[in-house]
């Protein structure tokens, strides 16, 4: 089982058979600074597609020989993002990555009938967060960052989604706690009835793969001692791998929290559609987008 973010990158160097990374609108030197780091320590192979030019003139800039990858010319934002479709259906890419281009354009064309990207349930957005002096493993938060209210069913999509992540980097039975500011089912309190309900889905094998627990507070989620003040008796507590949060707000707000305030080294990916697919933000630490990158070329080769 991958432990920390460091480890994850190595054993995605390590894989015989690199992941190819299917990046729309290459043209841009924050995402090209990532991928060509990643591809000369081993991690990826890169197809650039998008505006040859440019994107050779970026390569040099960021110390990358164009003669070492894949460069797929187009005319258009919508040839590269067909042309990155096309290569995952044909087999070529395993991964596809936003690059010079509007979020909303790129999400578009994965839920797109006609482009048949789509697993089965929906997109969401899952991180892994990494600060070893703060907590014992990786753990894993969705959905920070796309969906803004799931229902239940939504949720049950979100915590499958992470589930099957985590299954790629070898943990077999993630522990999953259904955030909430209370451990007691409330029915004023909307989110603990799903969380409860999540919990139930799981007990009658309906959430398979991993244990549920809900509701159920941050400290109690990720502090044995909390629990064991409060009386709350868990194999969760104070051990969990994915963290459920009720909403975009909540998210959100925890994730910076983790990051901003406490320091922790995070890595992120777009869950639900046929293959792991990156978004990474132009203000994101390179550090964050390297990891999210090695995230995506594992769990590709073992989604």
């Amino acid at each position: 089982m991958i432990n920390n973010l460091k480890e994850l990158a190595e054993a995605a160097k390590a894989m015989e058979k690199k992941t190819v990374i299917a990046v729309v609108e290459a043209q841009d030197a924050h995402t090209l600074e990532a991928v060509v780091t990643a591809q000369k320590d081993g991690i990826i192979e890169a197809m650039l597609i998008g505006n040859e030019e440019k994107i050779r003139e970026i390569l040099a800039e960021e110390g990358g020989d164009p003669a070492d990858f894949t460069i797929v010319p187009t005319g258009s934002m919508e040839e590269s993002l067909q042309a990155a479709v096309d290569s995952i259906h044909a087999g070529k890419a395993n991964v596809m990555m936003k690059g010079k281009l509007e979020t909303g354009d790129f999400v578009k064309a994965l839920i797109k009938k006609e482009n048949d990207m789509m697993a089965g349930g929906r997109l969401s957005v899952a991180g892994l967060f990494d600060h070893p002096t703060n907590y014992h493993k990786l753990i894993c938060v969705t959905d920070m960052g796309m969906n803004t209210y799931p229902d239940l069913e939504g949720k049950k999509d979100l915590l499958n989604n992470a589930v099957k992540l985590l299954h790629s980097l070898g943990n077999e039975c993630p522990k999953v706690a259904c955030l909430c500011s209370v451990e007691k089912l409330n029915p004023k309190m909307p989110e603990t009835v799903d969380a409860d309900a999540l919990k139930n889905m799981n007990a009658s094998g309906e959430i398979p793969g991993c244990i549920v627990e809900g509701p159920i507070s941050f400290d109690l989620a990720i502090k044995k001692g909390a629990a064991a003040i409060k009386g709350y008796e868990s194999p969760v507590a104070g051990d969990a791998d994915l963290l459920l949060v009720p909403d975009i707000t909540c998210g959100n707000v925890l994730v910076k929290c983790m990051t901003d305030y406490a320091g922790a080294t995070t890595a992120g990916t777009i869950l639900g559609a046929k293959c792991p697919v990156i978004i990474t933000s132009r203000s994101a630490e390179a550090s964050d987008k390297y990891y999210s990158i090695a995230l995506a070329a594992y769990a590709a080769a073992n989604y």
